[in-house]
C-alpha cells in the first residue's frame, strides 16, 4: 500500500509539476529552445491516456473472461483451439498495422486506438482465464456437486473464486502491456502521454520524448503496483471460498 501510494503521488507530482521543471530540462538539454512541451496540458495527457487504456480494457477484460469460461465448459471444449487461435492472431498483428486498417474506417481519434488495444490485450486475459478455470482442484467440483450446486453456480461460487488470482494475474499483463502501447495512439489523432514523444521524436526534442516516458513508466508502475494489491485481496477471496 505504501508502494502505490508512493508511485500514485510521484505520477500525480510530475503531470503536474513538468511545466514548473523548465530550469532543470533547459541544464539537461542546454541546445533546446523549448524544453518542455506545451501543446496540451500533461495531466490532461494522462487523463486521456488513462481513458483510452481503461476502455480498451474494458472489452478486452470482458471477451477474454467470457471466452475463457466458454472454453472450459464441457460444451466449449471443441472451440477452444479456435479461441485462443484468434486471441493470438489479436496479440500477433502489431497495433500499428490495426491502426492503420482502422482509421479509414473509423477515422481518427481514439475509437481505432481502442479497437488496437483492444485484440492486443485479449490474448493474455484468455489464457489467465483459460489456466485459472483449469487449475480448479476436482474434489473441489466434487463437494459443489455434493452440496447440489448448479454449475452455474459451482462457476460463481467455486471455479471463479479459486481462479481470481491467476485471472487478475492476466488482467494486469493486459493493462501494463496496453499503457505502453498505447503511447502509438497518438499517431492517428488521439491524445495521449504517446503526443509528447512523437513530437519529440520529430523534431529531435529529446526532452519531450523523456518527458512523455517518463509520465508512461510512472502510470504503468502505479497500475502494476494496484494490481499486486488486488491480487492479495484476491488471495484472501480465494482461501475465504
Amino acid at each position: 500500500m505504501i508502494a502505490f501510494a508512493a508511485l500514485l503521488a510521484a505520477l500525480l507530482l510530475t503531470a503536474f509539476g513538468l511545466p514548473y521543471a523548465r530550469p532543470l530540462f533547459a541544464a539537461l538539454f542546454p541546445g533546446l529552445d523549448t524544453p518542455i512541451y506545451h501543446q496540451d496540458s500533461f495531466p490532461a495527457l494522462l487523463l486521456g491516456h488513462l481513458q483510452i487504456v481503461l476502455a480498451a480494457s474494458a472489452f478486452a477484460v470482458t471477451a477474454g473472461v467470457l471466452a475463457g469460461i466458454a472454453a472450459t465448459r464441457p460444451a466449449g471444449r471443441d472451440i477452444r483451439g479456435l479461441l485462443e487461435t484468434i486471441a493470438a492472431i489479436g496479440q500477433a498483428a502489431p497495433p500499428v498495422a490495426v491502426l492503420a486498417l482502422a482509421v479509414p474506417a473509423m477515422g481518427f481519434g481514439a475509437a481505432p486506438a481502442i479497437v488496437a488495444l483492444s485484440l492486443y490485450g485479449l490474448l493474455p486475459v484468455l489464457q489467465g482465464t483459460v489456466a485459472g478455470l483449469d487449475g480448479t482442484p476436482p474434489e473441489a467440483l466434487l463437494a459443489a456437486r455434493g452440496m447440489g450446486m448448479s454449475p452455474t453456480q459451482s462457476l460463481l461460487r467455486v471455479e471463479l473464486p479459486l481462479a481470481a488470482p491467476v485471472i487478475l494475474a492476466g488482467i494486469r499483463t493486459s493493462v501494463v502491456i496496453g499503457i505502453g502501447t498505447a503511447a502509438i495512439a497518438s499517431t492517428v489523432g488521439a491524445k495521449t502521454l504517446g503526443l509528447p514523444i512523437i513530437v519529440g521524436l520529430n523534431g529531435s526534442n529529446t526532452a519531450y520524448v523523456l518527458q512523455g516516458a517518463i509520465l508512461v513508466a510512472l502510470l504503468a508502475l502505479t497500475l502494476d503496483h494496484g494490481f499486486e494489491l488486488l491480487a492479495h485481496a484476491a488471495t484472501r477471496w480465494r482461501r475465504a471460498a
